[in-house]
């Protein structure tokens, strides 16, 4: 066959995930300088690992066997304040059963964990966003 007639096959496109450019500023106003970076997922340590000690370090803050001064640079400083207001509220560690996560934009994970106390089983909604190269928790809902 004639070059003429050969058709031009590109190879596809490689799409890497959209970074989100906005972090979680509950209502804050920062000077431009000082605002917090959006990080990409590919620069943070590995997601899963990271939010099942986390979740585990949150149960133990519930049960109050763990100061909650250790996640303070793991949490935006609202998520922060209600984590020190639950120091005690439950009565046992619980253990956790599955870990669910979705990352909808790179930089961004939402992630459930199934957790057992005694007789019952309930859920702990997690949202990650990848801030000033580390993982930030900006939302924590025990349901």
């Amino acid at each position: 066959m004639l070059d003429l007639y050969r058709e031009d096959i590109q190879p596809p496109l490689e799409r890497k995930p959209l970074l989100y450019s906005i972090p979680t500023q509950f209502g804050e106003e920062y000077d431009p300088e000082f605002a917090p970076q959006p990080t990409s997922a590919s620069e943070l340590p590995d997601l899963r690992i990271w939010a099942l000690k986390f979740g585990v370090s949150v149960l133990e803050i519930w049960a109050a066997k763990r100061q909650p001064a250790q996640l303070s640079r793991w949490c935006h400083h609202t998520i922060y304040s209600e984590l020190v207001r639950k120091v005690g509220s439950q009565k046992e560690v619980g253990r956790i059963r599955k870990l669910h996560q979705c990352e909808p934009l790179d930089g961004i994970s939402e992630s459930t964990i199934t957790v057992r106390f005694e007789k019952r089983v309930r859920s702990i909604a997690l949202r990650f966003e990848g801030v000033d190269r580390r993982w930030l928790c900006t939302s924590l809902t025990l349901l």
